[in-house]
């Protein structure tokens, strides 16, 4: 039996993926087998030595405490894509409102509400909110993910030219990735010829402030900029300093800073990209279904820190078995099999950086189990050893 900590309310047919004869749900332990969350803040929360598995129930994994996990051989799950469809739709939306300038009109005809003109001032004032088509336009694309390839091809469809940058396409994105998309060689080159431009990239210490000064000035003048992917992604100073000069006509964000918030050229919104019913499910779905896989049979899948690897589950026992990835641990681990002359059936090993992981299914398991784990603990560089019968 597994003991389930939600740090969040996670939609019930997420939780419905966990099955009540092998798992718990349990909202106040402090000693989990696994948590699901979604905007939870994990680093301040102290991990407990039994903790196997941590699965967010979303795209982005800031709130999480990644480094520790690795350190620890847990595994973190996320949901990539599940909410992109949710996401797609409000960049859409965000492309109009850049341009035609919906906002500010709608905010100025409640603010005459009480006229008794009316109607003269209206047909007087809406000059003032005169914008451009986005027919004809081009759209750049920075990050070519799940949700960047669903606004890239919802953008062909509406009739715009689209540009789109990723120096790490996946095999994935490129298959739905329509042709008529133009690769660009830099983000310098997105920039420079992109009427609207839209980024879908994760934020980490490398990516932080990705748009900055240098990169505004390469910027086609006029441009409008829509951000719904980190709002550390932009730098705010260098962004103010665009919108002074004329270069970012309009910035639309879902990331509220007290910087930006009352901008005439800034459009806000309240991280709504995935706050639709949907995007809530089908990420709590993807989440549980990944925690579930793993307690079960150790199959990784959908993990920011761990490698994929998976094998199907045939009837018989396996070892997972996490280490840092250091030369000769394959012929260490297989060292200890034949001590115990343990046949082994089927072995994965995959690596993520300095993390590696092995599923590895046997045809039996010794008498001597605890000796046999401890041996395999015994071994440099071991993080974590899961037998699963």
């Amino acid at each position: 039996m597994f003991t389930i900590r939600t740090l969040n309310n996670i939609a019930s047919v997420g939780l419905a993926k966990l099955p009540k004869k092998h798992f718990t749900i349990d909202d106040t332990t402090a000693t989990p087998d696994g948590i699901i969350l979604r905007s939870f803040d994990m680093h301040n929360l102290e991990l407990n030595d039994n903790l196997l598995a941590v699965a967010r129930a979303g795209a982005g994994t800031n709130n999480v405490p990644i480094e520790k996990c690795s350190h620890m051989g847990i595994p973190v799950f996320n949901a990539p894509g599940g909410n992109a469809n949710a996401v797609k739709e409000l960049v859409l939306a965000s492309l109009f409102i850049s341009s035609r300038r919906i906002v500010a009109g709608s905010k100025w005809v409640q603010s005459i509400a009480a006229s008794e003109t009316l109607d003269k001032e209206i047909e007087a004032g809406k000059k003032n909110f005169v914008g451009p088509e986005i027919l004809g336009k081009t759209l750049g694309v920075i990050g070519l993910g799940a949700i960047g390839v669903l606004v890239a091809n919802a953008a062909l469809d509406l009739g715009m030219d689209v540009v789109g940058y990723d120096p790490f396409l996946s095999l994935e994105s490129a298959w739905h990735l329509s042709p008529s998309v133009e690769k660009a060689d830099s983000m310098e080159d997105v920039v420079a010829k992109s009427d609207y431009i839209t980024l879908h990239i994760p934020l980490s210490d490398k990516t932080r402030h990705t748009y900055n000064d240098d990169l505004f000035t390469k910027t086609k003048p006029g441009a409008r900029l829509l951000n719904f992917a980190r709002g550390g992604l932009v730098d705010t100073t260098a962004l103010l300093a665009a919108l002074e000069k004329g270069t970012i006509a309009r910035y639309v964000t879902d990331f509220p800073e007290k910087e930006i918030l009352g901008h005439e050229n800034i459009i806000v919104t309240p991280h709504l990209g995935a706050s639709t019913p949907e995007s809530e499910e089908n990420c709590a779905i993807m989440a549980a279904e990944a925690l579930r896989d793993y307690l079960y049979f150790g199959n990784v899948k959908n993990s920011v820190n761990f490698p994929n690897c998976t094998i199907p589950y045939n009837g018989k026992p396996r070892i997972a078995v996490s280490h840092r990835n250091k030369v000769n641990m394959i012929g260490q681990l297989a060292a200890v099999f034949t001590k115990y002359s343990i046949n082994i059936d089927k072995l994965v090993n995959n690596s993520k950086g300095e993390l590696a992981y092995n599923i590895i299914v046997c045809d039996s398991l010794p008498e001597n189990e605890d000796d046999f784990i401890r041996d395999l603990y015994a071994i440099s560089n071991v993080i974590k050893v899961r037998l699963l019968k």
